[in-house]
């Protein structure tokens, strides 16, 4: 028996790296997954692949700062596969690595709206449709960031996860009576586009390695399997977790 037999899915931003990878393992894994992203057709052509291997997806576009996407994401998934199961809040940008006093308020604003209210707005739709069916599962990405804090990295990211972290320990103890789970997921260096800009970068790039015990980026896949497992009924009683898949970084 596949994992997640039976259960639906929303994973928000994957129409590529880390969500894709997770909206692909969760489809093989047995469940119906509707992928949101603001990259229409690159989400589109994942959702056909996912089809064409046998799956089930549908793809919607999602604003993860809009209230009405949000619900319009829920909705669909409810009426194409029929309830709602599990919410991945995986979008998420970064941010430049401006010292506090340099950093433009508006780049703190959009930040912060993407990671962190973007995770409170998903979670909120979702919740009545989990409550309808008895529960459910609610992963969180956060990042190693949202635990320890660099010089380098600009603040309004760091301040986002951390927000999401402590986010979801607050869901899940209002939810845990309702049998509605919800933890985080903080993964470190991972090779997606998100970092393409930094690996290409030497220095950058050995300064990364520096930080992680283990000497690498991590693979998109690595971190979906600890999304899978958050998001399967073999973590029935884990809720306000932080599942760390960082190499080690936050080990030192």
């Amino acid at each position: 028996m596949a994992r997640l037999d039976g259960k639906v899915a929303i994973i928000s931003g994957g129409a590529r790296g880390m969500g894709e990878c997770e909206a692909r393992l969760f489809a093989a894994e047995g469940a119906s997954v509707l992928i949101g992203d603001l990259l229409d057709d690159a989400g589109e052509v994942v959702a056909a692949s996912i089809v064409a291997a046998g799956g089930r997806c549908v793809y919607r576009h999602l604003d993860v700062t809009s209230e009405e996407d949000w619900s319009a994401a829920v909705s669909a998934a409810v009426s194409a596969f029929g309830r709602l199961d599990i919410l991945v809040n995986n979008a998420g940008i970064g941010s430049s690595s401006h010292r506090i006093e340099d950093e433009p308020e508006e780049a703190w604003d959009r930040t912060m709206d993407v990671n962190a209210k973007g995770v409170f707005l998903g979670t909120r739709a979702a919740i009545p449709a989990m409550l309808d069916v008895g529960g459910g599962s609610i992963i969180n990405i956060s990042s190693q960031l949202g635990i320890v804090a660099v010089p380098y990295n600009g603040s309004a990211y760091q301040s986002s996860k951390g927000a999401v972290r402590l986010f979801t320990k607050s869901a899940a103890i209002q939810y845990a009576g309702d049998g509605i789970r919800v933890n985080s997921v903080h993964p470190g260096p991972v090779v997606t586009e998100m970092t393409r800009a930094s690996r290409a970068d030497a220095e950058r790039h050995e300064m990364m390695l520096a930080r992680v015990p283990m000497g690498r980026y991590g693979e998109p896949e690595e971190v979906a399997y600890a999304v899978l497992y958050l998001a399967s009924d073999e973590s029935s009683f884990v809720t306000g977790s932080e599942v760390v898949v960082d190499g080690g970084w936050t080990a030192q």
